[in-house]
């Protein structure tokens, strides 16, 4: 129960859930995310952070950035459930429309520098 109850938690914050969203869409850094969101750096990094102990997200370094995608071979099996269907839930919704549609203009290097 500990796993299902760490993966329905780290999903139901709306800025957690609207992450995983554009996550589905391709790798991001913090900054980008933080853009899209309109949130502070350190709130972004947080949210992360719990996403990523929920086994959803996975981090990568490269060089100066640490880039973030939703895992794709998650060890706990809510984890991998969650994030198959959640491709499919919310396609429709405004919020999320909006945010995807601003996701090309979200570019590390004019963002970061």
């Amino acid at each position: 129960m500990k796993n299902f109850l760490k993966v329905m938690k780290a999903i139901s914050d709306k800025n957690r859930l609207k992450m995983a969203k554009m996550l589905q869409h391709r790798e991001l850094c913090v900054c980008e995310i933080q853009k899209g969101l309109g949130l502070a750096q350190p709130t972004v990094s947080k949210h992360l952070k719990i996403l990523e102990d929920a086994g959803l997200v996975i981090s990568r370094k490269e060089g100066l950035w640490v880039n973030y995608s939703l895992n794709s071979q998650p060890d706990n099996p809510f984890a991998s459930s969650l994030l198959g269907n959640l491709r499919h839930w919310l396609e429709d919704d405004p919020e999320i429309q909006e945010l995807v549609e601003r996701l090309p203009g979200l570019n590390r290097e004019n963002l970061c520098n």
